[in-house]
């Protein structure tokens, strides 16, 4: 079975940037896509962003040019960069994985992380 173990939330003011990490019990590579959704209070889960093993990344138009996400291989390890962070981006960001990107799309998740807490003061 597969663990995902996700790091690098916290509190940052609008503007700032931080990095989230998700950590996987075995190779990051079992999965076609591996990436980040997350949700806040009242409001629906939003799919933040994927990328496949092949290294393709798709991107939710809200956060397209100010986060990347990447793939350390030998880690097995995905991370995302978030950058001009906003406070709309306050949410909990959950690490998952997927079949492929399209099912990731979908919200069809095979694994969840634990949740990591992203807050973003104005």
């Amino acid at each position: 079975q597969v663990q995902l173990v996700e790091s690098g939330g916290g509190l940052v003011q609008a503007g700032g940037s931080l990095r989230l990490s998700c950590a996987a019990s075995t190779s990051s590579l079992s999965f076609d896509a591996m990436g980040w959704s997350r949700q806040a209070p009242g409001k629906q889960r939003e799919l933040v962003a994927s990328i496949t093993s092949a290294g393709s990344t798709n991107y939710a138009d809200s956060v397209k040019g100010r986060f990347t996400i990447s793939r350390d291989n030998a880690k097995n390890t995905v991370y995302l960069q978030m950058n001009s962070l906003k406070p709309e981006d306050t949410a909990v960001y959950y690490c998952n994985t997927a079949r492929t990107a399209v099912h990731f799309k979908l919200g069809f998740y095979d694994l969840w992380g634990q949740g990591t807490q992203v807050t973003v003061s104005s």
